[in-house]
């Protein structure tokens, strides 16, 4: 799977503070590429300079294979579509002008808004004020300028920032359609480790201006792994004999860890240590939760 962004070395440095350290992203193509991390940990920063907002104190970006510099930029930019913080819009005016407007500057032909209307499902409100819009129906709009020109990535920044429940669940639904429908790369920025859980398949964890974590959500789910927690009355003497028996185990507080285990196998367990008078009076089965392991790679709490 080959990347359509790649930085190197990437460093952001404003004033003595240092907002972006030594960052090598690789966003593969097709994919909706989770950006986590706490609030500050520098996802606007980094995306401003992917889009060339903003000017990397050190280091090297690429996107689809080119390096994103005064000779790229504009070119690189045609095949983007971004939001970035809030989006801006003429209440005054509909949907559809506001689409319009946005056109003209882009340069893309107007028979695209209904396309991104239709996509971002904004059909029946297109002739409505965008003054009267909800800030769901808002932020849909910002997707859909966003879309115009079917642009090969889409990189959004906290799009479900001040939604309703109902809010963030079409904005999940829309972002998960679009590397499947339209072949549209996904790069979404959070704090919200729940959101990045349920709308990504690859994952980055940022944390103070560093990479802690890269790689798809199926192997940060592999961290969580299932344990086995069994307490006796006698922990000591168990794990002597457990060890014996070739499992590897180790206390925790009051309770025994062990791998996880087929039932089979952990009934032969137990019934050895039955045997040999060891009395069993708990067993659970414990596994890591996203929130855990994110504490792990941070030190930091995240939002769920």
């Amino acid at each position: 799977m080959s990347e359509i962004i790649t930085t190197t070395g990437l460093c952001k440095q404003y004033g003595r503070v240092l907002r972006v350290k030594d960052l090598d992203l690789m966003v593969p193509e097709g994919v909706v590429y989770g950006f986590l991390g706490p609030n500050g940990a520098g996802k606007s920063t980094t995306m401003k300079m992917i889009l060339g907002l903003a000017k990397p104190t050190a280091g090297t970006i690429k996107v689809f294979g080119r390096p994103v510099d005064s000779k790229n930029r504009l070119l690189i930019l045609k095949s983007i579509g971004s939001l970035i913080e809030s989006p801006s819009y003429y209440g005054h005016l509909t949907g559809t002008e506001n689409l319009r407007i946005l056109c003209t500057l882009k340069g893309v032909p107007e028979k695209d808004i209904n396309r991104v209307l239709h996509t971002v499902r904004l059909e029946n409100q297109k002739e409505k004020k965008v003054s009267q819009y909800s800030m769901g129906m808002k932020q849909r709009l910002g997707l859909a300028c966003a879309l115009l020109g079917t642009p090969k990535l889409l990189i959004l920044d906290e799009p479900t920032n001040g939604l309703d429940p109902a809010g963030i669940q079409e904005m999940r639904e829309l972002i998960n359609s679009l590397p499947k429908q339209f072949g549209i790369t996904v790069m979404v920025s959070s704090h919200l480790l729940s959101e990045i859980d349920q709308i990504a398949t690859h994952v980055g964890i940022i944390n103070s201006g560093e990479l802690v974590f890269q790689d798809s959500m199926s192997k940060l789910h592999e961290k969580s792994r299932h344990r086995m927690a069994v307490r006796t009355l006698n922990n000591g003497a168990a794990v002597k004999i457990l060890s014996g028996q070739g499992i590897s185990c180790q206390m925790e507080e009051d309770f025994i860890m062990l791998p996880k285990l087929s039932d089979n196998a952990l009934a032969g367990y137990i019934n050895c240590l039955f045997e040999k008078n060891i009395g069993v009076v708990r067993i659970e089965e414990r596994r890591k939760s996203l929130e855990d392991i994110f504490l792990e790679l941070t030190g930091t709490a995240v939002s769920l």
